[in-house]
C-alpha cells in the first residue's frame, strides 16, 4: 500500500516550505483529532498567481491555481504533522475563487485542489465541500482553500 508521500513523488510533486502567515494568524491548529489549516492562496515556484476568473483567467488556469493551493495545504499538514500517513481523512475543503460575477464555473476550479486530495489521499481524500466566489481575494490572488483533516 502507497503512502501520501509515494504519491507525490508520483505525482511529480516536490512540497513547497509551508507558507507563514501574513496577519494575525496561524497556519495551522490542531485540536483533538483534527487539523484545521488556515486558507493558502494559488502561489507557486514562479510566486503568486493572480487573476480573476473569467476576466483574466481561463478555467484550465484556475484549476492549475487551486492545485497549488491544495500542494500548500498539504504542504501545512507535512508541517504539522511530519508524517502524511496520519492524516486519516480529508474532511473539508473551503474554495474561495476571485471571479467576475458571470463567472459560474465556481465549483469547477476548485475540483483542482479535490482531485489532487483524492490523487494523494485515495478514498480518505473524499471530502466535503465549499465553493464560493469572492470579488476580490487577498494580496490579488486566483485562488485561496482552507482545509479540515482528521488525524489518525
Amino acid at each position: 500500500m502507497s503512502t501520501p508521500e509515494t504519491r507525490l513523488t508520483e505525482l511529480g510533486i516536490s512540497l513547497p516550505a509551508p507558507m507563514k502567515a501574513v496577519a494575525n494568524y496561524v497556519p495551522f491548529v490542531i485540536t483533538g483529532n483534527q487539523l484545521f489549516v488556515s486558507g493558502q492562496v494559488s502561489n507557486g515556484p514562479d510566486g503568486l498567481v493572480l487573476g480573476r476568473l473569467g476576466e483574466d483567467m481561463t478555467l484550465e488556469a484556475g484549476q492549475a491555481a487551486a492545485r497549488l493551493c491544495g500542494i500548500n495545504l498539504i504542504a501545512q499538514c507535512q508541517a504539522a504533522l511530519g508524517d502524511l500517513s496520519r492524516i486519516a481523512r480529508v474532511v473539508k475543503l473551503g474554495g474561495f475563487v476571485n471571479a467576475h460575477q458571470d463567472f459560474t464555473d465556481i465549483p469547477q476550479v476548485i475540483n483542482g485542489c479535490s482531485d489532487l486530495m483524492v490523487d494523494v489521499f485515495g478514498e480518505a481524500g473524499r471530502h466535503a465541500r465549499s465553493a464560493v466566489s469572492c470579488p476580490v481575494l487577498p494580496l490579488g490572488v486566483a485562488v485561496e482553500i482552507d482545509g479540515i483533516f482528521e488525524i489518525a
